[in-house]
């Protein structure tokens, strides 16, 4: 079997949350509060341990052709755990509580995990989080046990307009790719894949995305990095300055003739 995952076009995306609201009754996930943010007509915020799907607004002003004054065009996307192929969260683990399941999903296993919150600082993609009861991390399992008798994992099944996808992820891609090109054919230039085929140190996305405009319009990164990444240039930079402090103090206590 190969891995399962998610595609996510967000042109097909209405933006009706549909996909947060059958996440949260199936995973049994308690509310987050009703708050008014007052950013757009989105409330939810963000992903966290209590949120495994968000459905991002993102509004676009632009001017129309005709000048005729302007107007709101927006992007919606929703957003969810990228189940990288080279995660950080499982690297940083110490207990071995995240791991690659059978379908090749990253799950947390809830019995393992300690706390330590050591993944939630190592995932690119800020989706990892602790709970505030018992600081355990939590994100989206991918419905496991969805998968596991069968059924399509929650949010895909309630998506009305196929706006996000389940399946084989190289079947996936081959279908991404192919509605690309399609968009491309209807003038849609500027439709891209987000994920695939990219030469980042997390590796191609099982959960992935085709989007219209930069990342940073979803808050996604533009190159998504592991933190091992700058190591490399925080040991340099600590060099260069322990350097230079041996240097100075060494001046300093230098003999001077009187």
């Amino acid at each position: 079997m190969g891995h399962m995952g998610f595609f996510t076009d967000t042109t097909l995306c209405i933006g009706c949350k549909a996909c947060e609201v059958a996440c949260k009754q199936w995973n049994q996930l308690p509310a987050d509060g009703y708050n008014w943010t007052g950013n757009s007509y989105d409330n939810t915020k963000m992903l966290g341990p209590t949120t495994w799907r968000h459905v991002a607004f993102v509004e676009k002003p632009h001017v129309q052709q005709d000048k005729s004054g302007k107007m709101t065009d927006w992007l919606m996307m929703s957003d969810v755990c990228k189940h990288c192929a080279n995660p950080g969260c499982m690297e940083a683990c110490p207990t071995g509580a995240i791991i690659r399941n059978e379908f090749g999903d990253i799950y947390v296993q809830p019995d393992i995990c300690n706390g330590c919150g050591y993944c939630v600082p190592s995932c690119p993609f800020g989706v990892i989080d602790q709970k505030m009861d018992d600081g355990r991390a939590f994100k989206c399992t991918l419905c496991y046990d969805r998968q596991k008798i069968g059924i399509e994992p929650a949010c895909a099944k309630a998506c009305p307009t196929d706006s996000i996808t389940f399946g084989d992820v190289d079947e996936l891609r081959t279908r991404a790719k192919g509605r690309v090109q399609e968009l491309h054919e209807r003038g849609e230039e500027s439709a891209y894949l987000y994920g695939v085929d990219e030469d980042t140190s997390v590796g191609d996305l099982n959960a992935f995305f085709l989007l219209t405009d930069r990342p940073s319009a979803y808050n996604l990164p533009e190159k998504p990095k592991l933190p091992q990444d700058n190591i490399a240039t925080g040991f340099l930079a600590s060099l260069v300055m322990a350097s230079f402090v041996t240097l100075t103090t060494v001046v300093s206590l230098w003999p001077r003739k009187r």
